[in-house]
């Protein structure tokens, strides 16, 4: 396992003492199967224009529609498709102006069985369904070397163009060094026009970060990614949030807040990890940089790849209301965050889903989990009226945590007196106050009137503490800096 240097040792370090003040399950919202008997369903989302109206994509090429609570074929493009790896169907988009052009985007690898390539395509709805013959390819990149690292996600941006994902090219380290490759479309967010140009299946938007630059891909929007299967847009503010999937240490979540989405961004792979160092196979890694760095990671195992969510929006759901969901394919836990403080608000919802490897969002913001193994489930809470509402999340105020010793250096194995205060104090009398010594934690006290609390740890070498506070709904969880203690030198006799 690779590890930190420098400052972001420091900052891991911090990172791994919040995350210690994760709340448990919230319980805030249960699972209501949809329809069930799918064939490896890798996605759902909705008619623009009617959220009653799901699409399931199966992997084998299929598009299934759920209406009025029947299931019925939409669109069949197993002949083209190859499920070869980690290929297939693997998502859908259905254009904004759907109700009037019917027109819908879809996501695949094939024709060839090994080593598929990647496809972005057309197709149009008639009636209640999308012939194989309205199929009309926009991109096609090549993939030879490698059955996995496809990418694989599509979504219309709140600028009406439309996002693709793809992987790195497969392999490990990012053998193919294509990441870091602005002449490569492979490990980046591209971005497109999809209305034909003269010479193209598609134009390049206006504001394309690298149009201009002389060798490079004019679609890429962002690059410096791994394997970025699932990823999505706040329907509140338009920020862009994106899962990409990790190799054999961290996985990660990025996040390119609206307007700009992170126009060139650079996430970092293979010269990053997560928050640590990457493998670098890649001899552009000397160069690279800056580096934009992830909103949030955790470790790789016990998870083995991150499954990309969404911002709920859903008014429904009053207890996620405002935060990220995302899982892990091989916990299957949904977990969420609040953004203005990932890690110290990270916590488990009390639901599993087995084989999770996609969430959804309709056109009304409800939020839906698909299992490879049929299911598609609805997250449910409490019902309101007004479909579409969506409400302001309300900020969490900054925090301080102060420390201090009424000595920095004591008799060995005597012990110190160290006192913590927290501010802002209102409301919190009574709120607990961890205090670490290094990453083991020494134990917790009450915040009195005044909001101060007081230790007394013994000191029988060099430490260095600090103190936490834990996120709640008013304020984002804080640490102290830190205090180190020494045992006082015995003086010399003789």
């Amino acid at each position: 396992m690779n590890t930190l240097i420098g400052a972001a040792g420091k900052i891991a370090l911090i990172w791994t003492l919040l995350l210690a003040l994760s709340s448990g399950g919230a319980g805030a919202a249960s699972l209501e199967p949809v329809a069930a008997g799918f064939e490896k369903p890798i996605f759902v989302t909705s008619d623009p224009g009617d959220p009653n109206r799901l699409l399931v994509v199966e992997r084998r090429g299929t598009i299934q529609l759920i209406e009025n609570g029947a299931v019925k074929p939409f669109a069949d493009l197993s002949g083209p498709v190859s499920a070869q790896g980690e290929g297939g169907l693997l998502s859908v988009a259905l254009a904004p102006d759907f109700a009037a052009s019917g027109r819908l985007f879809v996501f695949y690898t094939g024709p060839q069985e090994e080593n598929p390539d990647i496809h972005v395509a057309e197709l149009v709805a008639s009636g209640s369904g999308a012939p194989l013959s309205s199929l009309r390819d926009l991109l096609t990149i090549p993939h030879p070397d490698h059955d996995n690292h496809y990418g694989g996600q599509l979504q219309f941006g709140p600028e009406g163009n439309l996002f693709v994902s793809t992987g790195d090219g497969g392999g490990g380290n990012d053998v193919e060094q294509n990441a870091q490759d602005l002449g490569s479309p492979l490990g980046k967010i591209l971005r497109l026009d999809p209305d034909p140009g003269e010479a193209l299946a598609y134009t390049v938007p206006a504001g394309n970060p690298f149009a201009a630059t002389p060798g490079a891909d004019p679609a890429i929007w962002s690059y410096g990614l791994r394997n970025p299967f699932r990823f999505s847009f706040d329907r509140l503010g338009g920020d862009l949030w994106i899962g990409d999937v990790g190799q054999d240490t961290r996985e990660e979540i990025d996040f390119a807040a609206a307007p700009g989405l992170g126009a060139g961004a650079n996430y970092g792979w293979s010269c990053r990890e997560g928050f640590v160092a990457g493998p670098a196979s890649d001899p552009l890694c000397g160069t690279a940089g800056p580096f934009v760095d992830p909103i949030f990671d955790y470790a790789n195992p016990p998870g083995c790849a991150v499954i990309g969510g969404y911002v709920s929006r859903a008014p429904a759901l009053a207890e996620l209301y405002g935060r990220y969901l995302y899982a892990d394919l091989c916990v299957g836990e949904i977990r969420s965050f609040a953004p203005a403080a990932p890690l110290p608000t990270d916590r488990g919802e009390g639901i599993h889903v087995e084989s999770l490897h996609s969430f959804g969002e309709d056109s009304c913001g409800r939020l839906y989990a698909v299992s490879g193994d049929g299911p598609v489930y609805r997250l449910r809470g409490t019902e309101v009226a007004g479909c579409g509402t969506v409400l302001p999340s309300p900020p969490l105020a900054a925090s301080f945590v102060g420390i201090r010793a009424i000595r920095r250096k004591v008799p060995r194995n005597k012990r110190t007196l160290i006192t913590v205060w927290v501010s802002p104090c209102k409301g919190r009398p009574g709120d607990p106050v961890t205090l670490w010594r290094g990453r083991r934690k020494m134990g917790s006290r009450r915040l009195d009137r005044v909001c101060t609390a007081r230790f007394r740890p013994r000191i029988t070498r060099r430490s260095g503490f600090r103190a936490t506070v834990r996120a709640d709904e008013t304020y984002v969880a804080a640490i102290s800096r830190k205090l180190t203690v020494k045992p006082r030198q015995r003086a010399r006799t003789g």
